[in-house]
């Protein structure tokens, strides 16, 4: 796992800021936000041969729950793909 401590910013590439706005209506904004109260994190160890990698459910200011997949690069998040939970997702994150 990592420490959050540590985390001090987001590094996103033009691909997939864009690539979450048009495939997910997710603003990075938005993915931003999730990770800000408490989400809930886990291991990806199937996505994870190249890089340690993770996902995570959390909820926007605006109450909506979003998956996210990303790796942690030094002291910055890298969001990979950020999407609107699906309903088994969403149970598991408000039931934690």
């Amino acid at each position: 796992m990592f420490d959050w401590a540590q985390v001090e910013s987001f590094e996103w590439d033009g691909g997939n800021s864009t690539k979450n706005l048009h495939k997910h209506g997710v603003t990075c904004k938005e993915a931003e936000e999730m990770f800000m109260v408490a989400p809930l994190v886990m291991p990806d160890p199937e996505h994870s041969a190249t890089e340690k990698r993770f996902r995570a459910l959390g909820s926007t200011a605006a109450r909506r729950i979003l998956h996210a997949a990303f790796a942690v690069r030094g002291r910055k998040i890298r969001p990979i793909s950020v999407r609107p939970a699906n309903r088994k997702e969403k149970a598991i994150y408000e039931n934690r």
